[in-house]
């Protein structure tokens, strides 16, 4: 009976000591991982920081995989078909949401919505499910040195709508030698810099045809009514530069360097621009894509997103967990923070680091006076990257010579190539 009972006593210590093991050892394993597929290069190194930083704290591992630049979807599409794939994406737009609902969990009403301060930047489907969110936005437009402006003998009070900017531009870049700047940088037309164009300048075309009425899905097609406002802006912008139409196809020119050394007073660019420039160029500004269209006097900024957190429905709930604590961190901690808002620009989040970004200010700044925003109408593009390619290869035709018969074809890419990609998407 002694005997019976020392047995027994052996056998309990050892399932309290294998209890014990087990919860020590498997903390980690229970308490899920984060991985986090990224699409924004230019925050590689950023990103790579704050996991460690939350990995240190928590002994939550994060992993970070940034995709290459024009590859993001590809990649998500190969990443979640692994056995372990991102617990935390981006669906930026509504054919995203569209591609990839069914792999994104409803974040109504979870812990991170509720850090939001604003519902501007998130994404829903036909349903109603909050299938991603916003963890920043930016603004682009016409980014300017006030200082070389002023050099050449205007004002930024000149500027004002189109024909004040073309009347600037035109006058630097007929006096280009004698001032020792130019109107614009250049405007490479190549893989790396074609977007600032075909993405976010073509958003002048979308932006007005809405005439109010804000598209919420891809219309089927497009009219190509403001099609000759985003024409205004472009020539003026090609045709006043350091580098000649004719050279942009092959690109290989340095526009944020041109800007920054003071080789052209205009940059086409975004809020993204800022950090990288701001010591070089302290008084940079940026002012609205002018264009033409009346009442432009009121336009402000294209404020926007294409970056909009999705958390994984198909990984386990520990996961989901995980990677739902990860980005309540990120937006509340505020070390991290910090971090992500000098790298994103803005968060859109209650307890975020303030944002410092002077482009981003210029937008709120135009916002406040009473001017319109100008959503990211350009995000419906269908099958972008077909339709960019297109539109690419057709303005790079009308650069090596602006025919009429060339800005044809530049109009045949923009408008009714809106209405093929449409069609090989949606039938």
């Amino acid at each position: 009976m002694k005997r019976s009972n020392k047995l027994l006593g052996l056998i309990l210590c050892a399932v309290m000591l294998l209890s014990l093991l087990t919860a020590c050892g498997g903390k980690g394993s229970d308490s899920g991982s984060v991985y986090w597929l990224n699409m924004k290069p230019e925050s590689d190194e950023t990103l790579q920081e704050v996991a460690a930083m939350y990995t240190e704290e928590t002994g939550v591992p994060v992993k970070v995989l940034t995709a290459a630049s024009g590859t993001y979807d590809q990649t998500l599409m190969a990443e979640l078909e692994k056995s372990a794939p991102p617990t935390m994406f981006v669906i930026g737009t509504q054919i995203g949401v569209n591609n990839w609902k069914d792999y994104a969990m409803d974040l109504k009403g979870s812990a991170i919505e509720a850090e939001l301060n604003t519902d501007a930047y998130n994404l829903y489907d036909e349903d109603g499910r909050l299938v991603s969110m916003g963890y920043c936005y930016e603004c682009y437009g016409i980014i300017v040195n006030p200082d070389l402006v002023e050099q050449a003998g205007h004002s930024m009070d000149e500027i004002k709508n189109f024909d004040g900017l073309k009347a600037v531009a035109e006058d630097i870049h007929a006096r280009a030698a004698e001032l020792g700047f130019d109107a614009f940088t250049s405007c490479d037309m190549d893989s790396s810099s074609n977007w600032r164009f075909v993405g976010h300048m073509a958003n002048v075309e979308y932006y007005y045809e809405q005439e109010g009425k804000t598209w919420t899905e891809c219309p089927p097609s497009i009219s190509g009514k403001y099609l000759e406002n985003f024409k205004n802006l472009y020539d003026l912008c090609i045709n006043n530069s350091i580098s000649a139409p004719e050279t942009l196809a092959t690109g290989g020119h340095d526009a944020s360097n041109e800007f920054k050394t003071g080789q052209a007073a205009f940059q086409i660019q975004g809020s993204w621009e800022y950090e990288g420039l701001k010591n070089d160029v302290p008084n940079a500004t940026m002012i609205p894509y002018y264009c033409g269209v009346a009442g432009e006097e009121n336009a402000g900024l294209n404020c926007g997103t294409e970056n909009c957190w999705a958390i994984n429905s198909k990984v386990s709930e520990a996961d989901q967990k995980a990677t739902m604590d990860f980005m309540v961190w990120c937006v509340t901690n505020p070390d991290a923070s910090r971090l992500l808002v000098d790298t994103f620009g803005v968060m859109p989040y209650k307890q975020a680091a303030e944002s410092t970004n002077g482009f981003l200010k210029n937008a709120s700044d135009y916002t406040a006076n009473g001017c319109y925003v100008m959503n990211w109408a350009t995000n419906f593009q269908p099958n972008v990257d077909s339709y960019r390619a297109a539109l690419t290869a057709a303005l790079n035709q009308y650069n090596s010579d602006q025919s009429d018969a060339n800005w044809d074809l530049v109009r045949t890419a923009f408008v009714d190539g809106w209405s093929v990609q449409y069609q090989s998407i949606f039938g």
